[in-house]
């Protein structure tokens, strides 16, 4: 059995994380970590739990982890992980970190975007981006992982293979996103009362949102060059799912079949990806609770441009699903072992 810690057990991802490794063949949750909660009944944070978990919360203590766990797990505030992290604690124990602490390779960048230092800017080029689809040779070997945001996850896989084929340009996207509220954390904050999210539906972080060099930087790795694109994010009243309609300008006249054999060339075979079938577009719906990403898209031969759309769970593939994923590539397992939930409906 992997033995397993979770600092930050307590917030969205991190509740999701203990749901997903409760129902882990292989795995076996040691540390609940949560510094508002310390020696406070996981149960009793999470009604849901009762009688499933009976452990006590403990504190953020990655160098104790370290001793007792194979696999530490950090779904905490940007800053946290990159401030306990150290050779010591990487040479006893693998850390898949659900923050943007290692996202992105270049720290000024990072710096600038999160308006924090780094703590630990020696890690960063070990690091490595936790998107299985694409990095999975990589991750198997990792001691670090940076799991990818939700925004991200979502907009590289849908615009991924047009980028990689070449088949559009990559000076024209432009990414309109949609997300659930669960989406920015279990904090308390004004704009995510009930009153003000219910009925409305607004832009946020418009042309600022941190997620977009992170978005830029992995799809300049498909492009072979560096991206510059327009990432606008919105805030739904609803609890989970991200939706992603991109844009972008076709480089050459093609077909249907053309670009729907460039998306079969990299998700054919992948177990979470799912490629619709003609003119059936993404819904979050159809994804929720599930680690599955359905992607799309739309050819529009009158502008010679390409909707390129994704929709998933944004607590699952956004966050803890993939983290769950990654783990299972970095021990040798089954990589859907834990995530073979079917999408819940209604």
């Amino acid at each position: 059995m992997i033995k397993v810690g979770i600092i930050g057990a307590t917030g969205y991802a991190g509740g999701e994380l203990v749901r997903l490794l409760l129902g882990h063949k292989e795995a076996e949750i040691k540390w609940y970590g949560s510094r508002s909660y310390i020696d406070k009944k996981y149960y009793e944070v999470y009604q849901n739990m009762f009688q499933i978990v009976d452990e006590k919360c403990m504190d953020d203590n990655m160098e104790a982890l370290a001793d007792q766990v194979d696999v530490v797990f950090t779904a905490t505030p940007q800053g946290l992980c990159a401030s306990l992290v150290s050779e010591e604690i990487l040479s006893k124990v693998k850390v898949i970190d659900l923050s943007a602490d290692f996202r992105i390779k270049n720290v000024k960048t990072y710096e600038e975007w999160y308006k924090i230092e780094h703590k630990a800017p020696q890690f960063i080029d070990e690091a490595v981006y936790g998107l299985c689809e694409i990095n999975r040779e990589q991750i198997k070997k990792a001691r670090l992982i940076a799991n990818p945001g939700c925004y991200p996850t979502c907009s590289t896989l849908s615009i991924y293979p047009l980028l990689k084929e070449g088949m559009i340009d990559p000076d024209t996207i432009i990414i309109d996103a949609k997300s659930g509220t669960s989406g920015a954390g279990r904090g308390a904050k004004l704009d995510n009362l009930y009153c003000e999210v219910n009925e409305n539906i607004k832009a946020y972080g418009v042309a600022t949102h941190r997620h977009t060099p992170e978005i830029e930087e992995q799809l300049g790795y498909a492009a072979g060059k560096e991206i510059r694109l327009n990432f606008t994010p919105h805030l739904v009243p609803m609890n989970r799912g991200i939706l992603i309609t991109a844009y972008a300008s076709l480089l050459r006249d093609v077909t249907y079949e053309e670009v729907r054999a460039a998306y079969d060339k990299y998700y054919e075979k992948e177990r979470f990806v799912r490629v619709l079938d003609k003119d059936v577009t993404p819904q979050t719906k159809w994804v929720e609770g599930s680690n599955y990403v359905d992607v799309n898209f739309k050819i529009d031969p009158r502008t010679k441009r390409v909707i390129m759309m994704g929709a998933m769970d944004n607590l699952v593939k956004g966050a803890a699903g993939q983290a769950v994923q990654n783990m299972n590539l970095m021990f040798g397992l089954n990589e859907a072992e834990g995530l073979a939930q079917v999408p819940m409906f209604p």
